[in-house]
């Protein structure tokens, strides 16, 4: 029996998370802009929302594959070309992408004009790989692909060399 149904009176659930357009924790790296809107901590983490403008000619992170959580990616505007194993595919505004654990997977933004799109984390893990790389660049480290790797590493994330 819930304390409602006991006591008749509706209990104080978890707050309600409001980010204003313009909110939101930003972290730059390199051309890429990302505006987390949710890092998890008012969902449990189970979920994580972040809305990343990637600049004309972006490349993104050498493809790689996630061991325990799902990405999700929809295009808000312009075009991103996702990469999984050895396929292309060019998602344009509209285009929702869903990424499984396991799948190898990167994507850039191959066009002359910005692209923004709208990622979610389930569970909300990956966000502090995103925090460690903006560290690495504010301490004055190069972004040495090692140092990718190494972040990767920490959230349950590696290079997929393998496409099978």
């Amino acid at each position: 029996m819930t304390e409602e149904t006991s006591t008749g009176r509706p209990q104080a659930g978890p707050a309600v998370s409001v980010v204003a357009p313009g909110g939101g924790e930003t972290i730059v790296l390199g051309s890429t802009r990302m505006r987390v809107l949710e890092d998890g901590s008012h969902t449990g983490h189970r979920l994580a929302i972040a809305e990343s403008v990637l600049a004309p000619h972006t490349q993104g992170p050498p493809q790689h594959r996630h061991a325990r959580h799902d990405e999700g990616f929809y295009i808000l505007s312009g075009t991103v070309r996702f990469t999984v194993g050895d396929e292309d595919h060019d998602a344009v505004a509209g285009t929702l992408v869903m990424v499984p654990p396991g799948t190898p997977h990167t994507f850039a933004n191959v066009t002359g004009q910005p692209a923004v799109m709208l990622s979610t984390f389930t569970p909300a893990l990956y966000v502090q790989y995103f925090r460690d790389l903006q560290s690495v660049l504010a301490d004055g480290r190069p972004l040495t692909p090692r140092a990718g790797t190494d972040a990767m590493s920490r959230y349950a994330t590696e290079p997929a060399t393998d496409f099978t």
